[in-house]
């Protein structure tokens, strides 16, 4: 090809210091100028399109070296957000960050999960074996009394099973729901005959409130599973409000829906606390501790997890010292 370009040039001089009347001067300046440019143009053309493949390789580069690292287990690599490639890259290396992001935040979660599924097993086992073998070496009687603290605690250990159950797969979309006309009023209604006893014992009124047309009440759902929420909603309420406290369940409805809240004027929850009060096993204090014997920590979770698949929202509202307000806002979805 060069050989091709000499010879082109030479002959591309000759003529034109034949035709244009030059000497051998000008056909040689013809054609020392036209190899020159003949050959450093496709040199200059070639080391940009290096220069730009290079620009592409080593983001694309970047970011294999980065899928290879999290395939192999590392998922705190990132990509370097290079502010000289092209916006296409950048936001490449931003959604793979994001990604891995995702994926260690979930690898907590699951090692969380597992080291508080197996902290929660762990005391109600070793209550029922401590029972037992207490039975057979006669240091306790196989009195009533006895046969009734381990009954209690298999209740718990079914009822912790239950509640992993229903928010694994209300999580992976699997729970089904029997979808019906539900009465926001009569569920609230029925949410308070089954605490009222509770609640009387601990010296908390349960009230319940109404705003707006009570025939624009009526939703269609899982009347079940929102008596599942509601209660979830109210036990929690019981469990941290002193005695002379109350808790209010109030419905009022909206253009989109209906709007559910649980108000108590317990103790509140610290603001730290607030991003975390839906997650699992979280119970407001760091050692996780059930004080009582009540509460699984999955409460909340359930919660959020059943008015999602309503196509609902939950939040929270709290004050330490001020109490706690639950929201719910769940759609007609027949409209």
């Amino acid at each position: 090809m060069i050989l091709l370009v000499l010879g082109g040039m030479g002959i591309f001089a000759f003529l034109l210091s034949h035709f244009f009347g030059g000497g051998g001067r000008m056909a040689a300046l013809v054609w020392g100028g036209g190899c020159v440019l003949s050959l450093a143009l496709p040199l200059l053309a070639g080391a940009v399109a290096m220069r730009v493949f290079k620009g592409i390789t080593n983001p694309l580069a970047d970011v294999m070296s980065a899928a290879d690292a999290v395939a192999d287990g590392d998922l705190s690599v990132r990509v370097a957000e290079s502010q000289h490639g092209p916006g296409e890259f950048r936001r490449l290396a931003r959604s793979f960050n994001r990604m891995a992001e995702e994926l260690d935040r979930a690898e907590s979660q699951r090692r969380n999960l597992t080291a508080d599924v197996a902290h929660e097993l762990r005391s109600p086992l070793h209550i029922i074996q401590g029972n037992l073998e207490g039975v057979l070496d006669g240091v306790y009687e196989p009195s009533s009394e006895h046969i009734a603290a381990t009954l209690d605690e298999t209740h718990l250990l079914a009822r912790l099973v239950d509640d992993l159950q229903t928010l694994t797969l209300a999580e992976a979309g699997q729970l089904l729901l029997k979808m019906e006309s539900v009465d926001i009023l009569e569920l609230l209604a029925d949410v308070r005959t089954s605490f009222s006893g509770q609640a009387e014992a601990a010296g908390i009124e349960l009230q319940i409130a109404l705003e707006g047309d009570p025939q624009e009440l009526t939703i269609t759902g899982d009347a079940d599973r929102l008596d599942q929420v509601m209660s979830n909603l109210v036990a929690n309420g019981l469990r941290h409000t002193t005695s002379g406290g109350s808790i209010i369940m109030k419905a009022a409805p909206t253009p989109e829906g209906v709007n559910i809240s649980v108000r108590d004027n317990g103790e509140g929850i610290p603001p730290e606390d607030l991003p975390y009060v839906f997650d699992r096993f979280w119970k407001g204090d760091r050692a996780r501790q059930r004080a009582d014997g009540s509460g699984s920590g999955l409460g909340l979770a359930i919660a959020r997890q059943l008015v999602q698949l309503h196509g609902g929202v939950i939040s929270v509202e709290s004050e330490s010292s001020q109490g706690t307000t639950f929201l719910i806002d769940l759609p007609y979805l027949n409209r």
